[in-house]
């Protein structure tokens, strides 16, 4: 901790210093529109002399008692196996902060942290319970928190031996993880995406692609028959097809409109269409996959070679 700047107030709370970040984001932003958050977060930081925003949260969550109890937001429901029902409950108690209902001794054991719930067993199962379970150690449980900082620094505050913070591109979240006395993986993550500046309103609107084919109508009965759009107007050398929000053109193959073409979607729910069209009889080119980028997708080809992409954000 460095020379501060000014004093903490007489009761910190982080919820205090989240407040204090965003009005500070606000009020860098007003000059730089390009500011993130933990721009303003370091900036709070330094005003009370602590070098990162870690430290400050970290040093906060010693004063805060409310900061011990760092809340698991998503739901969860998890059985575990242990092979030591008592260190199993002693960690889960005093280290990852949870609270204990039930008996320790023989009886059902559920363990209690905001939205999560965790019953300790002799084996680990699936959310869906389904197979035989597993040996105690094999389960990888996630848990969102809604202030991960404030996580990472009661558990090791508490003798936990939690793993550096890291940012995850792929899932825009921030995250950690440990391991309990049984060897179970426990992730706690927070998400770090951050909504978009406000932009004025731009002159696109929408985008109408033409797939160039040799017999229009064809198409357009491929279109209708199997790909589920519905036609919008049809004649010999041009077929508007509409699906939901969605409208594009199949055009006759003229010395103006040569070779194949191709066109990405972004749809609500890929895997449901993905069975959709499988189902119709589409050219599927492959099953629905999750891409880095973070678009789950996949394509189609209509009978005239014309290439059709479905994706579904997942981020």
């Amino acid at each position: 901790m460095s020379a501060a700047e000014s004093s903490l107030p007489a009761h910190p709370s982080l919820e205090q210093l989240r407040k204090q970040s965003k009005d500070r984001l606000a009020a860098l932003r007003a000059s730089d529109p390009s500011v993130k958050l933990a721009d303003a977060q370091f900036d709070v930081a330094r005003q009370y002399g602590f070098e990162s925003w870690p430290k400050l949260v970290a040093h906060v969550s010693t004063l805060d008692p409310r900061a011990s109890a760092a809340g698991i937001t998503s739901p969860v429901n998890r059985s575990l196996g242990t092979t030591d029902k008592g260190r199993a409950v002693a960690y889960w108690r005093d280290v990852l902060g949870f609270e204990v209902r039930g008996s320790e001794d023989g009886g059902r054991v559920d363990l209690v942290s905001g939205a999560a719930r965790v019953r300790l067993g002799e084996r680990d199962w699936p959310p869906d319970f389904s197979g035989e379970g597993a040996h105690p150690g094999s389960a990888v449980v996630f848990f969102e928190t809604g202030d991960l900082d404030a996580m990472h620094s009661a558990i090791r505050r508490r003798g936990g031996d939690p793993s550096h913070l890291e940012n995850v591109n792929w899932l825009k979240m921030r995250v950690f993880h440990v391991r309990d006395p049984d060897g179970h993986m426990l992730w706690f993550g927070q998400s770090y995406h951050q909504e978009s500046p406000a932009r004025p309103h731009g002159m696109f609107r929408k985008v109408m692609p033409e797939l160039p084919v040799d017999d229009v109508r064809a198409s357009v009965r491929h279109y209708t028959d199997v790909l589920g759009f519905k036609v919008n107007y049809e004649q010999s050398d041009i077929g508007v097809l509409d699906r939901d929000e969605v409208r594009l053109l199949v055009v006759a193959r003229t010395p103006r409109h040569v070779g194949i073409g191709s066109a990405y979607f972004y749809v609500r729910d890929v895997d449901a269409l993905y069975s959709e069209l499988l189902g119709k009889g589409a050219d599927v080119q492959s099953g629905p996959t999750s891409q880095p980028w973070g678009l789950r997708e996949f394509s189609v080809l209509d009978p005239e070679g014309n290439r059709l992409t479905f994706g579904q954000p997942f981020e």
